[in-house]
């Protein structure tokens, strides 16, 4: 009994943070939009799933320095602490919305 306890403890505590689009849908619109100054759509359209996953791998290295570059005024905010508790969730609303997912964000 001690031991199915164990494993299920382990199992429970190994399992990795699951992301939400809905969640990085809500983030992008509170957060990101106001610095990048488009819609949803128009963001998770600008790659398909492939690049948006490339671009998320490694805490949002990638994403980070694109569009810090493309938006100085965010550069700040991309970079802080708060950004990557949130940037799984992000990661996941662009890749579900990406350009080749034949899926459209109810977001304006």
């Amino acid at each position: 009994m001690k031991k199915l306890i164990i494993l299920s403890m382990s199992l429970i505590l190994s399992t990795p943070t699951m992301a939400d689009a809905d969640k990085g849908q809500k983030y992008y619109l509170k957060y990101l939009r106001p610095y990048f100054d488009y819609n949803g759509q128009v963001f998770a359209t600008q790659k398909t799933q492939n690049e948006w996953k490339e671009d998320f791998k490694e805490d949002a290295k990638i994403f980070i320095k694109e569009f810090s570059k493309k938006h100085p005024n965010a550069e700040e905010f991309l970079n802080g602490a708060k950004f990557q508790k949130m940037a799984p969730h992000i990661g996941d609303f662009a890749i579900k919305y990406a350009s080749d997912s034949g899926q459209l964000p109810n977001c304006n």
